[in-house]
């Protein structure tokens, strides 16, 4: 009985193996497709065929000079890192507020906090874009980044681990003359790294990633972002058609920072979100 009860434990394991390496290629054949079709004919890519001979490794630098990625690629980075800062500083001190000072309608406030996260962007971004428009931000830096200093997630996530950190530490600095500013930089933060970096990572993929909102409110080159960017390559060019090829390879260029970042900062991701191990 107990050799039964082996074998078919052993049949499950390897069955939900099979399984999760099935999902796990299907959800991956569009990024492992994209790389191939980088480096491809545009023939080749519109017959969904690869070839060993002739690869086409010209494409990122076709793709390079197709548009002004230099540009596209400061701004995206100017953007998210800036937005991922300010995030930084008024999550933790939101996160602070709420997880250890004790104030009039603190529940009630952090319940309307957590209740925009149920609001979609695309329910607001009319009044975000009147708002925009009347501060004369159009076409600016302000209007890619004043709109997402802060997040509603962020705070609940550092909010819950700062609340992990035993009152009996902060108590202690607190009888040693410590005052706020110091317990939050030289306790909360250290005790809450995974979370805080977390934040900040998620935070710059966010931005660095979105299309809707720089592509509503920019209508010049030097202020378009990589993901309007890429939108360039989907023109009919001389009745010929969207240029796959060259599309896949700035795909792949615009994708690579982010797979990069993925993989340094892994271990933080895994031990930031609450649950996961």
């Amino acid at each position: 009985m107990g050799a039964l009860f082996m074998t078919v434990s052993h049949l499950v394991r390897y069955t939900v193996n099979i399984g999760l390496l099935l999902i796990t290629l299907i959800i991956a054949f569009p990024f492992i497709w994209m790389l191939i079709g980088s480096i491809q004919s545009l023939e080749n890519v519109r017959s969904l065929s690869f070839s060993f001979d002739g690869l086409q490794f010209s494409n990122f630098y076709d793709a390079w000079n197709g548009a002004p990625f230099g540009r596209y690629f400061f701004n995206s980075f100017l953007i998210a890192v800036t937005v991922s800062i300010i995030q930084l500083v008024i999550n933790i001190f939101a996160a602070y507020a709420f997880a250890r000072l004790s104030f009039k309608g603190k529940n009630v406030l952090f319940i309307i906090v957590l209740s925009t996260m149920m609001i979609p962007a695309q329910a607001i971004f009319i009044p975000n874009f009147i708002i925009i428009s009347g501060l004369n931000w159009y076409n600016t830096y302000f209007a890619l980044i004043i709109p997402f200093c802060a997040s509603a997630f962020g705070i609940f996530l550092i909010r819950q681990a700062f609340l992990q950190v035993p009152k009996e530490i902060e108590e202690s600095a607190i009888l040693e003359g410590a005052n706020h500013l110091q317990i939050i930089y030289h306790m909360m933060i250290p005790l809450a790294k995974p979370t805080i970096i977390t934040c900040i990572l998620l935070c710059f993929i966010s931005q660095y990633s979105d299309l809707f909102w720089p592509l509503i409110v920019t209508n010049s080159e030097d202020m378009r972002t990589v993901q309007v960017g890429l939108s360039s390559f989907m023109n009919d060019e001389g009745g010929s058609g969207p240029q796959w090829h060259i599309l896949m390879a700035a795909s792949t260029m615009v994708i690579m920072p982010l797979v990069i970042l993925f993989i340094m900062a892994q271990k933080y991701i895994m031990k930031g979100v609450p649950g996961a191990k």
